[in-house]
C-alpha cells in the first residue's frame, strides 16, 4: 500500500495518504521523537481498513411544499461483511432513493438501504455487484475499553474527495447534549439521537461527507462511526454501531422496549444517594398501567440499579429500558414518600416515530401515516386518518376553502372514512382514473380539535394549449422608437419613426437590403410620427392593416441619405408562449417546441430540431441529472428528438420499460452534453 508520510510544517503534522495531502493535524498529537514508533502502528491500521472503506454517493429524498425533494450528498461507511453489509448513518442513506459506493479501486457499486435507526444514526447498506464476489471487510474492536488520550485514525472522504486519514486523540468517552441546549440538541426524524448515544469526542478532524466513516483504533478496529463535529469530533461509539447493524442485518429493522415515561438525573441537592428521579409518565403507557407517578424514584430496574445523577448517566439508563423482555414482567422498584414499593412492569414494543412520508401529487400534499407515538404526541386516540406533511402552494389543497396546512389530519373523502395512506392513495386513483381535468371531492379533516369540510379539486392540471393567435402580416425586423431625446442628439429634431435594431437573417427584410441601424421614417408615403415609448405599437399596427405577402415601400434614412425599399410582407411567426408544451411529472420536467424565435435568438440553422427546456423543478430528477433550462434536447437513450411529441413518446417508452439510467443528449449554447440520470422507479 502507499506510504503514509508526515512532516512538521508550520507546527502542524502534515498527513499524506498515497501522495496526497489529506489534512494537517496539530503536531502537538505525536511527539518528534515518538514518530517512527507511531507510524509503525498506523501503516498497519491504515492497510486493515483500506479496502473496507467506501464513499457513497446518495440521492435522497426530502419533503417540502407539498412534493418529494430529491438531493445529491456524499459520505462515507465502511464494509462489514465479506457478502458487502456495510455501515453508515442514518443522515447520509436513512433517506435514501438511490446510491452508489466507490470503493478503495475506485471501482462504483449501486447499494440498497437494508435498514435506518434514527435513534442511533445508523443505517446499513448492502453492495449490490453484477455478479456474487467477497469484499474485504473491517471489524469491530471493543469501543468500552478505549481511554482519554488514545490515538484515533478518522477515515472517510470529507468533501467528497476520495480515501482520507487524519490523526487525532481520544478526549471525551461519554461526550453529551447538554440539556441546557434545548432545542438545538441533535435530532433525526424527530428522535433524540442523544437519548441513547454518548459520543465518543476526539479531535482527528472531520468534515462534511467523513459522516458514516469509521474511527479507528491502532489496531485496524472500528471503535466508532463519525457523525458529528462542533469544533470537537463525535463517534457514536463502535459497541452501539455493531449491535444495531446486527439487527437491522438479521431483522431489518431494530427492535427496543418502551415504558412510556420521562426521566432526568437527581436533583443537585437531593439527599438521596441512588435511584432516577422520573419527571413524567404518559397516559395508558406500560409505565402507567403499573402505576408509576410523577416525582417517583426508581431505584431498580429488572434487577438492575438505576443511579443517575448526572446527565452522562442517562442514556445508559435509556439503553436498559430500551433493552427489557417485550415478553414478561420485570419488577420495578421505587421509593415513593420515604418508602420503597415493588411495582410490576411489562414492556411494549417501541414503534418508529414518523413512518415513511409520501407525495400525491393529485392532492398538492406530502403525507404520512399515524405510528402509535406519533398517534400519542399528537393525541389522536387511534391510528386512523392521515397526516398532511406539507402543501404545494397553489396545489389542489393549498387552493380549497378552507386550505389545507402542515398537520391537518385527512380522515374522510367523498363520505368515505379514510384509515391510513393506503386507503387515501386508492380513493384518488379511482377518482382520477381516465379525469384529464381535476376532480372535485368533499374533504373532511381536523385540525387541532376542529373538525372541517373543504371541496379540494384532485389530479394533475393538464398543460393546456394556449390557442393560436390570429395569423397576421409581419414585416422581419426588431426596432425601438427613435425617441425625440435621440433625435435631437442626431441634430434632427423632428425625426420621427423607427431605429431598426435586427433583421432577421433569410427574411424578406433581409432579401430587399433592410440592415441594422437604418431609420425607418414612412411606410407606403405615410411618415411615421413615433417619438416616444406610448408609440411602440405603431409600424407593427400599421403592418398588421396589410394581408400577408403584400408588398409595402419603406423609406429608410441610411447614412444621411433617404432610400426607398420595396419588401414583402412575411407571415408572423408563432410566438414562444404558443408553442406546443411537454411536462413530465416523473422528472419534473417542462419542455416545448422550437420557435422561429428561438432559432433566430441562438443563431441556429433552420433545421434545427429538439425540445426546449422550459422549465426544472428544483430538487428533481431533472435537476439531479444536470437539466438546465435552456437546455437543448436532441436524444433520448439514443431516440432522435424532433419536438415535444418525440419526446413525449421517448419518455413514455421510459416510463414503462423502467431502464436504471437514462441518458439525455442536449445542447447547451454551443456546447453538448450526455447528461445521465439514474431515477428510483416507484411501483
Amino acid at each position: 500500500m502507499p506510504n503514509l508520510v508526515r512532516r512538521v510544517f508550520q507546527g502542524c503534522l502534515v498527513v499524506a495518504f498515497g501522495g496526497a495531502l489529506l489534512h494537517a493535524v496539530p503536531a502537538r498529537a505525536v511527539a518528534a521523537d515518538d514518530t517512527a514508533e507511531l507510524r509503525a502502528r498506523i501503516d498497519p491500521a491504515i492497510a486493515r481498513v483500506r479496502q473496507a472503506l467506501v464513499r457513497i454517493r446518495v440521492v435522497s429524498t426530502e419533503f417540502g411544499e407539498g412534493r418529494e425533494v430529491k438531493q445529491q450528498s456524499v459520505g462515507s461507511g465502511a464494509i462489514i461483511t465479506k457478502d458487502g453489509y456495510l455501515v453508515t448513518n442514518h443522515h447520509v442513506a436513512g433517506h435514501a432513493t438511490r446510491m452508489f459506493c466507490t470503493l478503495w479501486n475506485r471501482e462504483e457499486i449501486e447499494a440498497e438501504l437494508i435498514g435506518t435507526d434514527p435513534l442511533t444514526d445508523i443505517s446499513v447498506l448492502k453492495l449490490k455487484p453484477e455478479s456474487p464476489r467477497e469484499f474485504n471487510p473491517v471489524g469491530f474492536g471493543d469501543s468500552d475499553k478505549i481511554h482519554v488520550g488514545d490515538n484515533v485514525l478518522a477515515m472517510g472522504s470529507p468533501m467528497a474527495i476520495s480515501q482520507s486519514v487524519t490523526l487525532g486523540i481520544i478526549s471525551n468517552t461519554e461526550m453529551i447534549m447538554p440539556r441546557f441546549w434545548g432545542g438545538g440538541r441533535f435530532r433525526l426524524d424527530g428522535e433524540d439521537v442523544g437519548v441513547l448515544v454518548k459520543w465518543i469526542g476526539h479531535d482527528a478532524a472531520i468534515y462534511g461527507g467523513n459522516s458514516g466513516g469509521p474511527l479507528v483504533n491502532l489496531q485496524g478496529e472500528i471503535i466508532g462511526i463519525n457523525e458529528i463535529s462542533y469544533g470537537l469530533a463525535g463517534a457514536i461509539p463502535g459497541n452501539i454501531a455493531k449491535s444495531v447493524a446486527e439487527q437491522i442485518m438479521a431483522h431489518g429493522s431494530v427492535r427496543r422496549s418502551w415504558l412510556g415515561l420521562d426521566a432526568q438525573p437527581l436533583f443537585k441537592r437531593s439527599k438521596e444517594p441512588h435511584g432516577v428521579f422520573i419527571s413524567g409518565v404518559i397516559e395508558d403507557s406500560p409505565a402507567e398501567k403499573a402505576g408509576l407517578k410523577p416525582g417517583d424514584l426508581l431505584l431498580r430496574l429488572a434487577g438492575q440499579p438505576t443511579d443517575v445523577r448526572f446527565d452522562e448517566q442517562l442514556p445508559d439508563f435509556m439503553a436498559l429500558i430500551s433493552s427489557l423482555p417485550l415478553d414478561r414482567e420485570v419488577p420495578a422498584v421505587v421509593l415513593r414518600e420515604g418508602k420503597e414499593i415493588t411495582l410490576s412492569l411489562k414492556a411494549v414494543e417501541r414503534s418508529e416515530l414518523f413512518p415513511k412520508q409520501e407525495e400525491l401529487k393529485q392532492w398538492g400534499l406530502t403525507a404520512r401515516n399515524f405510528s402509535p407515538l406519533l398517534a400519542r404526541e399528537l393525541k389522536r386516540a387511534n391510528l386512523e386518518g392521515v397526516l398532511v406533511g406539507s402543501v404545494r402552494p397553489g396545489g389542489p389543497a393549498g387552493e380549497a376553502k378552507p386550505f389545507l396546512e402542515p398537520r391537518d389530519i385527512l380522515v374522510e373523502v367523498n363520505h368515505v372514512p379514510i384509515k391510513n395512506l393506503a386507503d387515501l392513495q386508492e380513493l384518488t386513483r379511482k377518482l382520477t382514473a381516465g379525469k384529464s381535468e381535476p376532480v372535485p371531492v368533499m374533504a373532511v379533516f381536523e385540525r387541532r380539535a376542529a373538525r372541517y369540510i373543504a371541496i379540494v379539486r384532485v389530479g394533475i392540471q393538464e398543460l393546456k394549449d394556449p390557442g393560436l393567435e390570429v395569423t397576421k402580416a409581419w414585416l422581419p425586423v426588431e426596432t425601438h422608437v427613435i425617441s425625440r431625446e435621440i433625435a435631437r442628439q442626431l441634430g434632427q429634431p423632428s425625426l420621427r419613426g423607427f431605429y431598426v435594431t435586427r433583421v432577421y437573417a433569410g427574411s424578406t427584410a433581409a432579401k430587399a437590403g433592410l440592415k441594422l441601424g437604418d431609420f425607418l421614417v414612412a411606410l407606403d408615403g405615410e411618415k411615421l410620427t413615433a417619438s416616444g415609448s406610448e408609440h411602440e405599437d405603431e409600424l407593427s399596427s400599421l403592418i398588421r392593416q396589410y394581408d400577408v405577402g403584400k408588398q409595402v415601400e419603406l423609406t429608410v434614412l441610411r447614412d444621411h441619405e433617404q432610400l426607398k425599399l420595396t419588401v414583402e410582407l412575411a407571415r408572423s411567426p408563432r410566438p414562444q408562449r404558443e408553442m406546443k408544451k411537454y411536462r413530465n411529472d416523473q422528472f419534473e420536467f417542462t419542455a416545448r417546441d422550437v420557435s422561429f424565435f428561438d432559432t433566430a435568438d441562438e443563431q441556429w440553422n433552420q433545421s434545427q430540431n429538439g425540445a426546449l427546456v422550459e422549465e426544472v423543478k428544483s430538487g428533481s430528477w431533472a435537476e439531479l441529472g444536470s437539466l438546465g433550462n435552456g437546455d437543448l434536447i436532441l436524444e433520448v437513450n439514443a431516440q432522435p428528438v424532433a419536438n415535444v411529441d418525440a419526446l413525449r413518446r421517448a419518455m413514455e417508452a421510459i416510463s414503462r420499460d423502467k431502464p436504471g439510467v437514462v441518458v439525455m443528449k442536449v445542447l447547451r449554447g454551443i456546447h453538448t452534453s450526455y447528461l445521465e440520470f439514474e431515477p428510483n422507479w416507484k411501483n
